[in-house]
């Protein structure tokens, strides 16, 4: 596989981060995320060392601040649905600005919010450090079966290529003057997106056996055979050893 396309949640810097080998920063990000599940709710000080080690790595990944907060807006959805549960919760009441709101409720809230923003934010900084064909070559030396990382690499791919597809036909029908925006407009949208099913068939049928006459095998060919080192998988253990300390401390002292 090549060096691949640019993507807009990878930010091109020259950091130790980036450096790092991406088995040893998928492995990192995923016992972080790991650690950070199993920490009891009533931890706030174990989420806020977790969010210290995390806020440590954005900075020495070189992550501009504006870039990760917008990306966070993914968990948005999430945090609206945590700030109704204390309003449809059971159990003890507590006043907060004068509303009678559930106490567990408010605990699991806090929980849900936390959490996700601490792994939308460890998966942000693992994209943003790391290129999509080195995030799949990673998947493949932590031994994920290589049928599963062709189809993310082809999916990817093509997600891409039809979304360009689609913005190209957008701009071609506002430029013969048609826009629509209404449902009795659905028309030509359902015409131009059978059209643009059709063109990404026959696309991918002739990509196909350009592949194959090429020798393809069902794998991609590895340009990069260099593997994380001793030093960069104990670089990367930092953050998550941290997370799985502060963890296991509050699960014993809430024991």
């Amino acid at each position: 596989m090549g060096a691949g396309h640019a993507h807009p949640l990878y930010v091109h810097e020259h950091s130790a981060v980036h450096s790092l080998a991406p088995e040893a920063k998928l492995a990192a990000a995923l016992a972080f995320v790991l650690a950070v599940a199993v920490t009891p709710r009533e931890a706030v000080w174990a989420f806020a060392v977790d969010a210290a080690a995390l806020a440590a790595v954005v900075r020495l990944a070189r992550l501009p601040a504006r870039f990760v907060l917008a990306r966070l807006a993914i968990v948005a959805p999430f945090v609206v649905f945590a700030l109704l549960i204390p309003f449809v919760a059971s159990g003890d009441r507590v006043e907060v600005l004068g509303l009678g709101l559930s106490r567990a409720g408010l605990w699991a809230t806090w929980n849900i919010v936390a959490k996700a923003t601490l792994g939308a934010t460890t998966s942000i900084v693992l994209a943003g450090t790391t290129e999509v064909p080195r995030i799949l070559h990673g998947l493949t030396r932590l031994g994920v079966p290589q049928p599963l990382t062709m189809i993310a690499t082809f999916m990817i791919r093509y997600l891409e290529l039809i979304a360009d597809q689609l913005r190209r036909m957008r701009t071609a029908m506002i430029a013969r003057g048609y826009d629509p925006r209404w449902l009795w407009q659905a028309r030509p949208i359902a015409a131009g997106a059978g059209a643009l099913f059709v063109r990404s068939y026959e696309r991918g049928e002739r990509v196909h056996a350009a592949m194959l006459s090429r020798g393809y095998t069902g794998a991609m060919p590895i340009l990069d055979e260099r593997t994380a080192t001793a030093g960069q998988w104990l670089a990367a253990a930092g953050p998550p050893v941290i997370a799985a300390t502060a963890a296991v401390a509050a699960l014993v002292t809430a024991a």
